[in-house]
């Protein structure tokens, strides 16, 4: 029987937060100067952070050090929750993009928890 290791595209919460990355990237990619220098790269670099946590604590050997990266990995899902929240009062999303981030960052939550609680279960140390 073949062993099957898990990959980091295995995740769930991995692979939304990469995806919703890089779409949140293009759209800040099309701001003026001042929007993406003020709201845009702290956008960009909260939203990446989600997913490079994740990657980050998968890339640990031990199960508390791995659970430690996905459980910062919520800060910044937080943090991303804002500036979405920001972005659209300043008026720099259209209501379809707001939306489509909301949907996605209010994904995330059960998806590290999940994530977490696998890991718990799995890994004896």
């Amino acid at each position: 029987m073949e062993n099957k290791y898990l990959k980091l595209n295995d995740i769930s919460a991995y692979k939304i937060a990469f995806g919703l990355s890089n779409y949140v990237w293009d759209i800040v990619l099309r701001w003026d100067y001042f929007a993406n220098d003020t709201v845009g790269k702290q956008f960009v670099r909260s939203v990446d952070s989600i997913s490079a946590n994740i990657a980050e604590g998968f890339g640990r050997y031990g199960k508390k050090d791995k659970v430690r990266f996905y459980r910062y990995s919520f800060g910044s899902l937080k943090e991303s929750f804002d500036w979405n929240e920001k972005s659209k009062i300043r008026k720099l999303l259209t209501q379809e993009e707001y939306d489509y981030i909301f949907s996605e960052l209010n994904k995330l939550p059960k998806e590290i928890n999940s994530w977490i609680k696998y890991t718990n279960e799995k890994l004896k140390y």
